[in-house]
């Protein structure tokens, strides 16, 4: 991919966004929660894992992180080698993706550069910095530069977009048509010729998420929880068959 050589980022160093806390004290308030969780987000956590304050909000703990990259392998024919994450957040899938040894290339696209610093530190910490190709871009953007050049055939897009902060908790369906900043069909409109893996919140439409099915092709929905809660679900949808112009 020629193009997105240019875009490749290299060990980028960790900002004054990244933080590694020690103390609750130092955690603002409306993270704390999370910050207590940080052995189940990160089990490496005291080796040193970074991360921004906004990240906490996103990141998929890491046991879920581990089970839908299992899955994911599972559910992918073998001649699909290729998997990119379009949101790489602070690291947490796409180390998971790493570790699975499944793919010959793995992607990581991010755009705001101290959040990939955060998660290539963190994938350097896991042992897996290497693996992954590392872009400092915007997600459709790069999909669209590359579109030429990535193989559908080979490939699968992984997406864990941002739900528009917490206040998604409080909706008894959530409706992916409006979520922020990007919603379901704008994310679905850049993979659906491809194989994906959409990770959203439990609460999502399903209605809203049959529609995105290819044919009389079924979509699978797998609910991941941790002690007994539901974290997220992942929709696992298939290609459709996109005829050349």
């Amino acid at each position: 991919m020629s193009d997105a050589e240019s875009n490749t980022a290299a060990y980028l160093p960790l900002t004054e966004k990244c933080h590694h806390y020690t103390r609750r004290s130092d955690v603002d308030w409306d993270i704390q929660k999370y910050w207590a969780q940080r052995y189940s987000i990160f089990s490496l956590y005291d080796e040193g894992i970074h991360m921004t304050d906004d990240s906490w909000f996103g990141v998929t703990p890491e046991p879920v992180a581990n089970k839908v990259a299992e899955d994911l392998s599972a559910l992918t024919p073998k001649s699909k080698t290729v998997l990119i994450d379009m949101f790489a957040g602070a690291g947490g899938n796409v180390i998971a993706f790493a570790l699975s040894k499944r793919w010959s290339t793995i992607i990581a696209i991010e755009k705001d550069p101290s959040v990939i610093a955060c998660a290539q530190h963190n994938a350097n910490i896991y042992g897996v910095f290497e693996q992954i190709t590392w872009i400092n871009d915007d997600s459709f953007s790069y999909l669209e530069k590359n579109s030429t050049s990535i193989d559908p055939s080979k490939t699968v897009i992984f997406a864990s977009p941002p739900w528009g902060g917490p206040g998604y908790t409080t909706d008894k369906i959530f409706n992916l048509n409006t979520m922020a900043p990007y919603s379901i069909k704008q994310i679905h409109n850049v993979c659906r010729g491809m194989d994906s893996a959409l990770y959203l919140p439990r609460t999502s439409d399903l209605r809203q998420i049959a529609k995105l099915a290819p044919g009389e092709e079924k979509i699978e929905v797998v609910q991941y929880c941790m002690e007994g809660a539901s974290k997220a679900l992942v929709a696992y949808i298939p290609a459709i068959a996109l005829t050349s112009s």
